[in-house]
C-alpha cells in the first residue's frame, strides 16, 4: 500500500475545510506544509495516523475503484474533523515510453476521470490535480480563470528521468501562467525494484518563485512556506490577465 503525498494548514487548528470564506475575509498570510503525509506537530500522533491509515487502506483496498481490473488515481480533499471535502480523479493517464527510462501504460489499469475540481478552504480556493496533469495547461488555466482558484495542488510521483527534465520548470510554469500558489507533494525515492520518483516537494508564489523546498529531494519530512494574499493580488492587479485574454478559435 502507497501513502499519497499531501499539503496541510498548520496553523488553522480550528477552521475545516468544509468552512466557506470568502477571499476578503481570508488571512493575509497562511502558513502550510506539504509533505509525504499530513503532518501535524506531534511525532506520536504523526506515526499513529499514518499507521492508522495505511491498515484502513489495506483494508478497503486503498485506491478508488472503478470495476474488478480498473480504479481511479483519486485526489482527496480532507478536513481537520476527517471528513471528506471533495475528490479529483486523475484525468491524463501516464502512458509513455521514457527515453532513458522506462514504459508507462497506467491506461491499463487506470480509468480517466472526467471532471476538473475546485474547493474552498481556509487557505483560500484550492484547485486540484494530479501528476501527469502537469503537462496539459488546458486543466489549470480552467482552474484558475473558470473556477477561480487561488492555491493549485500537484500530488505527484514523478519519474526520475523526467522530473530531473521538467519538474521544476512545469511547476514554476504553471504558478506563472496561473498567478497562483502552486503545492507540489511528491514521492520519493525507490519504491521496489522497478520503480523510483524524483521527489523534490515544493511550493511555488504566483510571481513563480520557489518558497518551500525540502534541503534533500529524497528525504521524508516537510517543507513549510506562507500563502501570503496580498502577494496574490498584487501580482494579479500589477498583470491582469484575466481581463487580457483573448478567445482564440482554432
Amino acid at each position: 500500500v502507497r501513502m499519497n503525498t499531501c499539503f496541510a494548514s498548520v496553523d488553522l487548528t480550528k477552521a475545516s475545510l468544509s468552512t466557506q470564506i470568502p477571499m476578503a475575509t481570508v488571512k493575509k498570510t497562511v502558513r502550510v506544509a506539504a509533505a509525504q503525509m499530513t503532518s501535524v506537530n506531534d511525532m506520536m500522533a504523526n506515526f499513529n495516523t499514518c499507521s492508522r491509515l495505511v491498515q484502513e487502506a489495506a483494508s478497503a483496498g486503498f485506491q478508488e475503484r472503478f470495476d474488478d481490473t480498473h480504479l481511479y488515481n483519486t485526489h482527496v480533499v480532507i478536513d481537520d474533523t476527517g471528513m471528506i471535502q471533495s475528490t479529483y480523479q486523475k484525468m491524463h493517464l501516464f502512458d509513455v515510453d521514457v527515453p532513458g527510462g522506462s514504459s508507462y501504460e497506467e491506461s491499463s489499469f487506470t480509468v480517466p476521470g472526467k471532471n476538473i475540481v475546485s474547493v474552498d478552504s481556509p487557505v483560500g480556493r484550492l484547485g486540484l490535480t494530479v501528476c501527469y496533469d502537469l503537462r496539459f495547461p488546458k486543466i489549470y488555466q480552467q482552474l484558475r480563470f473558470d473556477q477561480k482558484a487561488q492555491v493549485i495542488l500537484v500530488p505527484s510521483a514523478f519519474t526520475t528521468v523526467t522530473g530531473d527534465a521538467h519538474w521544476e520548470i512545469l511547476l514554476r510554469s504553471r504558478a506563472i501562467e496561473t498567478q497562483c500558489y502552486v503545492i507540489a507533494a511528491s514521492q520519493a525515492g525507490k519504491h521496489n525494484e522497478k520503480r523510483e520518483s524524483y521527489g523534490d516537494t515544493l511550493i511555488i508564489d504566483p510571481w513563480g518563485s520557489v518558497v518551500g523546498r525540502l534541503p534533500d529531494r529524497f528525504s521524508t519530512g516537510i517543507t513549510v512556506a506562507d500563502i501570503d494574499f496580498s502577494l496574490l493580488e498584487s501580482v494579479r492587479t500589477k498583470m491582469p490577465i484575466d481581463k487580457q485574454r483573448v478567445s482564440i478559435d482554432l
